[in-house]
């Protein structure tokens, strides 16, 4: 793209590793292969060339592609499954593990426990 000098690429390059391509979830806008990255950086570029802000820019692309894009998306009501998700995920993770491992040993405790039966003698010497 014909930048007008270094800081406006530098700038531009910033603001792509700021977003996330709405199609590939996990990856920048800058990282980016879709045709759909490739539009939003153009969109992005044509939208710095006529003087707007990389918070305006950020709106639109908010406005258009919702919290999600930014990958730090703003604490609120929304956004508390991107923020907290992981977490949540991973604490019924290790609830799930706790309770396999508490169910496996009762289940042990219990099968080592002597019976109330008497032992019989059935001649079997080793």
């Amino acid at each position: 793209m014909p930048f007008a000098n270094h800081a406006q690429e530098v700038r531009f390059q910033q603001l792509t590793a700021q977003l996330r391509c709405p199609m590939c979830q996990n990856e920048t806008l800058a990282d980016s292969n879709a045709p759909i990255a490739r539009d939003l950086r153009n969109q992005i570029f044509q939208l710095m060339q006529h003087g707007q802000s990389d918070e305006q820019i950020k709106q639109y692309l908010v406005a258009r592609y919702s919290d999600y894009v930014l990958y730090d998306p703003p604490l609120k009501l929304g956004t508390m499954l991107l923020w907290f998700g992981p977490l949540l995920i991973l604490l019924g993770g290790a609830g799930v593990v706790l309770m396999a491992i508490r169910k496996r040993s009762r289940a042990g405790t219990t099968a080592g426990m002597p019976s109330d039966s008497t032992p019989t003698d059935n001649g079997d010497d080793w």
